[in-house]
């Protein structure tokens, strides 16, 4: 009886059903590739955002020449009495509170108006057109610039003027002002501790522009919209002035008006020929 063969034993290999080999798992995505992705997408985001906004950012208007911002300011410090009596008020929120802190006097003994705000402060900008045709009526102003509030805030590129070079004479008061960060918002002038000091008692909020007379008075902000400002040049708005009915001339010489009495309290109502006025004498008994 002839013995049984038996086959060789053969070593086997991983097959997966059907016979086929298995092939190797294919390696996972690296850890690092969807925080890649994410940041990716942000840097887009925010390149895109960047390209609107250049592109949609007003432009600032052109400074105006030495000689052109002349003619503009001898158009709104010279308007005549009768135009202020004829608005009185106008359409200006009256703002101005009474204090009664010990009395401030600036670099000559006289009773002193301060002044803090900034050049990129829209508020600031409308501001300061009633306060200089307000001044004018004291005193007088050299070195007065044009520029504008910043093209990135609220009312972009309102146009204004800049005390920072400036410089004002008066027999009846004297001004302070500090112009505390330019347009783009670096430093520029800053207030003293004593003058930081009133700040801070009268407006702990710290809200430009910032306006104290005498410590009899003081308010904060704008007392008429920026808004009407807006897309104007200066001669424009100056051309305005002169015309008691428009919406310019009845917020800023209605500001102007208001301005006027807070300072005629200070100065006992000197001078007469322009405290004396019945407008002016209105208002103050609207001041306290």
């Amino acid at each position: 009886m002839s013995a049984r063969r038996t086959a060789p034993v053969r070593k086997q290999t991983s097959a997966r059903k059907g016979g086929a080999p298995m092939r190797k798992p294919v390696a996972g995505t690296p850890v690092w590739v969807a925080p890649a992705a994410v940041l990716a997408v942000i840097a887009l985001l925010v390149a895109t955002f960047l390209v609107i906004r250049w592109y949609t950012t007003p432009a600032p208007p052109k400074p105006l020449s030495t000689d052109t911002t002349q003619v503009v300011l001898t158009q709104i410090t010279g308007l005549p009495s009768s135009e202020f009596d004829a608005i009185g008020q106008g359409t200006a929120n009256n703002l101005i509170k009474p204090i009664s802190g010990s009395p401030l006097t600036g670099s000559t003994g006289k009773p002193e108006v301060l002044y803090i705000g900034a050049e990129y402060c829209p508020y600031c900008a409308a501001e300061r057109w009633p306060l200089i045709i307000a001044l004018s009526r004291f005193g007088q102003f050299s070195g007065l610039q044009t520029t504008a509030s910043s093209s990135t805030d609220v009312f972009p590129n309102t146009p204004t003027f800049t005390f920072r070079s400036a410089t004002y004479t008066s027999q009846y008061i004297d001004l302070r002002t500090v112009e505390t960060s330019d347009r783009e918002q670096n430093p520029l002038q800053t207030p003293t501790a004593a003058e930081q000091q009133i700040f801070s008692k009268y407006d702990t909020a710290q809200t430009i522009p910032f306006v104290d007379f005498g410590n009899r008075y003081w308010f904060t902000g704008a007392t008429y919209s920026a808004d009407l400002l807006g897309g104007q040049s200066w001669q424009a708005i100056s051309a305005e002035l002169e015309d008691s009915t428009s919406p310019q001339a009845k917020a800023i010489l209605g500001s102007a008006n208001l301005i006027t009495a807070a300072i005629c309290k200070m100065t006992s109502d000197q001078p007469a020929s322009v405290c004396s006025s019945a407008t002016i004498q209105s208002l103050e008994k609207k001041l306290g």
